[in-house]
């Protein structure tokens, strides 16, 4: 068994203009996790985002812009002597399908910016990662548009009814992820629901 989970980090960036953006699936999980959990956000300076807690957990968004959330993560992880290895980021994933999830420990940051500067800012890559995928223009109808331009667009209608039922899937293996139960909370994850229930995002 692993350790609990003590710290939920939802990646995303911050205002109006971001808030459907696919870049900012880690901020959909993490609101709704609040949700489910009745935790409530609120902003402190101190962290550089926006902090809740439920019990031993808080979950925190970065208000810093994605490039710069290890700022936010490490200034947390510091005041609360959280161990990297008791650290959930939530993040889009490109080389997953809409409708897919992955918890995953450890791993190069794939080019994305976020656990780039997360890994800086911790030292180290061992923390895990709940990857929600988002897929990539490639696979589109549109394979030459830009990976930031697609990041930074809204999901499709299809594509959000994908990811709203990957999210709820995550949401519901909360109880073994928090525990630190990620054998199964990986199966209750790769066990795909006949159809999508209502759209997550904002």
């Amino acid at each position: 068994m692993n350790p609990p989970i003590k710290l939920v980090v939802g990646l995303g960036n911050p205002g109006r203009d971001y808030a459907r953006t696919r870049h900012n699936a880690g901020f959909w999980f993490v609101d709704e996790l609040a949700a489910d959990l009745g935790a409530a956000f609120a902003r402190e300076a101190k962290f550089s985002g926006d902090l809740a807690r439920a019990g031993d957990v808080r979950l925190l968004k970065p208000a810093t812009f994605m490039n710069l959330s290890g700022r936010s993560v490490a200034a947390v992880a510091r005041f609360f002597a959280i161990a990297p290895d008791a650290i959930l980021v939530v993040h889009d994933e490109l080389d997953l399908k809409p409708g897919e999830a992955r918890i995953k420990f450890g791993g190069g940051h794939a080019g994305h910016n976020g656990l780039r500067d997360i890994h800086a800012a911790l030292g180290t890559a061992g923390y895990w990662r709940l990857r929600v995928g988002i897929g990539h223009p490639r696979d589109s109808d549109r394979p030459q548009q830009e990976v930031v331009d697609y990041v930074l667009a809204p999901p499709r209608a299809e594509e959000s009814a994908a990811l709203a039922a990957a999210m709820r899937r995550a949401l519901d293996a909360w109880p073994a992820i928090g525990a630190g139960d990620m054998e199964r909370a990986m199966l209750l994850l790769h066990t795909k629901p006949a159809r999508a229930t209502q759209d997550l995002a904002p």
